[in-house]
């Protein structure tokens, strides 16, 4: 692997021009829709639309009544009572969905801001996100995202997270084409905007920024309008639909029974009596109508979804629309080929067996070894326990603390003399550490079985000792 100062990298005349020739790597946000339309959008629920014709006819009613002298000014706490419910139903959603769009703005931006180390000029730099350009060199260490989508000039043990593109968690990259894995689904030189390097370190050269990428694909299709009903949806526009009709026969119902009645008890005609008589004939039918719509129904849909947004958010969930968070409620069939990016998208030891004496001692080796012969870390500062690096060593790590094993104090004391990294060719990783427990040098190994096995003379067990082939010469050649 060539080091990084055999890269001379762009030079600021250079970086202007790429900048110019192929953009900002910096995804093209969506067109802004105006927050007074989507305010307007709200009134578009169709319980909304009929409790707004409610509304009108509640005050028609009401300014009926007190113009007759049938009541007071409480008449119009109906149409305010109606009002009110329209008013929550429409402005918590809004409100609800402008907050979730402002955190969307932030994270995006920060995203944007991320340091990155490049070789320019000659010399290691390190930048926002947003300033790579096609053609820069950046160095990759364990842990860094991929700023955007380039080559491997070189490469050392890299293991990459491509869940986001590919639903792959760790797709192992390298510059040797024999290497290459035929059925990836990018190239194993490729590496990706939008992953993150698990281990091993290298050198890109970049060679797309921004909506060219295709994590900037993925965002510009994840941007087309979806006007698809949710569940929820069709519920309420058939509620909606059978309370508009039902109001309405059962209103002209009354109207005529009652219209036939008058008629039929006075044979001769009063018209201005009779013409009272409709009116307020109407008014009992509008009051039908008014009293039939549920105008809790909208204001409960969207405090309900309002607290599944907040829910969700606490468990780190960001939700843009609340009408989402009922779509992958009432989701029944789920295709994937991903378990841990629908679970926890995080792997575990599900059972540990060893086969030693317990007062020996050697549980102890075995923390020691899983601490210090790995380069995965523990992130607690969020409040819930995070991996960093390999996610297979960081499983280890989680079942230590699960045991209440401090990994980070183990390691600390072991001091690591030498080391060799995972990678897919070696099927191990060894490590040479100066050993408090033993108080001398110690060779920690892990692997796959066949190749660990092929490096022990013997087999420490229950009932003693049992003779293996030893083929240590060979590790500590490699070491």
């Amino acid at each position: 692997m060539k080091s990084e100062v055999e890269y001379s990298g762009f030079s600021e005349s250079e970086v202007l021009a790429s900048r110019e020739r192929y953009g900002e790597n910096i995804l093209t946000p969506p067109a802004r829709t105006p927050m007074w339309k989507l305010f307007l959008e709200k009134f578009s629920d169709p319980i909304i639309r009929i409790l707004l014709v409610a509304l009108l006819l509640s005050v028609a009613v009401a300014v009926y009544h007190i113009a007759t002298g049938e009541a007071g000014m409480s008449a119009l706490f109906e149409p305010a009572g109606i009002a009110l419910a329209i008013l929550l139903a429409t402005v918590v959603g809004f409100l609800f969905e402008m907050s979730a769009a402002k955190k969307f703005d932030i994270l995006n931006q920060v995203n944007d801001d991320l340091p990155v180390k490049v070789i320019r000029g000659g010399h290691m730099l390190e930048i926002p996100k947003r300033e790579i350009v096609v053609g820069d060199i950046v160095m990759l260490n364990a842990g860094d995202e991929i700023p955007a989508d380039g080559i491997l000039l070189s490469a050392v043990s890299v293991q990459v997270n491509e869940s986001s593109l590919t639903g792959e968690p760790m797709a192992t990259k390298t510059t040797i084409e024999a290497d290459f894995d035929k059925e990836a689904t990018y190239p194993s030189n490729a590496v990706m905007n939008g992953s993150t390097m698990l281990g091993g370190y290298g050198v890109m050269q970049v060679t797309q920024v921004g909506d060219a990428t295709e994590y900037g694909k993925v965002y510009t299709g994840s941007q087309i309008e979806n006007n698809t009903q949710t569940p929820l949806d069709k519920q309420l526009n058939t509620l909606a639909s059978f309370i508009t009709k039902a109001s309405y026969i059962i209103a002209a119902v009354i109207f005529i029974a009652r219209t036939v009645i008058y008629l039929t008890e006075h044979p001769v005609i009063d018209w201005l009596l009779f013409g009272s008589y409709l009116l307020s004939t109407a008014m009992i039918a509008v009051t039908v109508i008014v009293v039939a719509v549920p105008e809790g129904l909208p204001m409960s849909v969207t405090l309900s979804l309002a607290m599944s947004m907040k829910r969700m958010l606490a468990n780190n969930n960001l939700v843009r629309k609340m009408h989402a968070c009922e779509t992958m409620g009432a989701a029944s069939v789920i295709c994937t080929d991903k378990t841990g990016t629908l679970t926890q998208n995080q792997m575990r030891v599900h059972e540990a067996a060893f086969d030693y004496i317990p007062e020996s001692g050697v549980e102890d080796i075995i923390f020691e070894s899983i601490a210090a012969n790995s380069t995965a870390h523990l992130d607690k500062a969020a409040g819930s326990v995070k991996v960093l690096g390999n996610p297979t060593e960081g499983a280890l790590l989680l079942w230590l603390a699960d045991r209440g094993v401090d990994y980070a104090a183990l390691r600390r004391h072991a001091e690591v003399i030498e080391q060799l990294t995972f990678s897919t060719e070696r099927k191990y990783m060894a490590t040479v550490v100066q050993s408090p427990l033993l108080n001398h040098r110690v060779l920690y190994v892990k692997g796959a079985p066949e190749y660990v096995m092929n490096f022990c003379s013997d087999r420490v067990t229950s009932s003693g000792n049992v003779p293996m082939t030893d083929s240590r010469p060979m590790l500590e050649e490699k070491l």
